[in-house]
């Protein structure tokens, strides 16, 4: 186990969440700064898809910090979180004269890094 520090910085990824990056970043904003409790309230509670996919990554960030370093999940807060553009998924929609329509499906990594309030 790790030795305690004021700014230890907890990190967790998650790459290719088949959604598009815009429609989370309208949930993220909304979480930003927010500590660990507070934000999971927040995404129970918002009626949005994109809640449960950021929801996992939070609690998989609070684990890190509980499991790696030894730290309290409740004394927690959201330093940073961002969404990045991912690669598409790409597929043909048959239309008609037998031409392919380009169908582009959004994937999107979110990463989030959560640090120890300071009380």
């Amino acid at each position: 186990m790790k030795t305690r520090n004021s700014n230890q910085k907890i990190k967790a990824f998650a790459k290719y969440i088949r959604m598009s990056p815009h429609k989370v970043r309208r949930v993220i904003s909304k979480i930003r700064g927010r500590s660990y409790e507070q934000a999971l309230m927040i995404l129970e509670f918002m009626p949005y898809h994109a809640c449960n996919p950021i929801s996992q990554l939070l609690s998989s960030a609070a684990s890190n910090a509980s499991h790696n370093f030894g730290l309290n999940k409740t004394n927690l807060f959201i330093s940073k979180i961002q969404v990045d553009k991912g690669s598409f998924l790409k597929r043909l929609q048959p239309r008609a004269q037998g031409r392919g329509y380009p169908i582009h499906k959004p994937t999107c990594h979110i990463s989030i890094v959560m640090e120890i309030t300071s009380e």
